[in-house]
């Protein structure tokens, strides 16, 4: 890649929605060229996708909770046991295996407290091989990568 590559990158980063046009604009080519760029930069799999940030109130899910996981057994039948129930959950919106302790990062979002409760001690705690689930409720989200300007 390139700094023009770059630029483009930093620029969708930003806008994902902005037409070619203005993109062209920003970093300084014509719209056939930055085109090319963008569907190179794609074929590629350097751009893996747009997306939209929606609020989470909208949708019912304003209530997030960072969790912690650690698997009992850290064998490979257990992990993948462990992974392919974990992602089915609709309450899930982010899973990391991690080096070291915990085990697992999860991101959950529900409703509320109340459906928290609910989705832990209905589903969390069903999944094979849990030997610790810890909770953390955020007070106040400082930065973030995906929230609107």
């Amino acid at each position: 890649m390139d700094s023009i590559d770059k630029h483009i990158v930093a620029e969708l980063m930003q806008n994902g929605r902005m037409s070619n046009v203005e993109l062209a604009d920003r970093v300084g080519l014509t719209p056939g060229p930055c085109l090319r760029r963008v569907q190179r930069l794609q074929a590629e799999g350097v751009i893996v996708g747009y997306s939209a940030l929606v609020d989470p109130a909208a949708i019912g899910r304003e209530f997030e909770v960072l969790v912690n996981i650690d698997l009992t057994l850290k064998d490979r039948r257990s992990i993948e046991a462990f992974e392919e129930r974990i992602v089915e959950f609709d309450e899930v919106i982010e899973v990391r295996r991690m080096f070291g302790l915990p085990d697992y990062f999860v991101r959950v979002a529900t409703a509320d407290l109340e459906s928290y409760e609910t989705f832990v001690l209905t589903r969390l705690t069903e999944l094979p091989g849990l030997a610790k689930i810890d909770s953390h409720l955020t007070m106040k989200t400082v930065k973030s990568r995906h929230q609107a300007d």
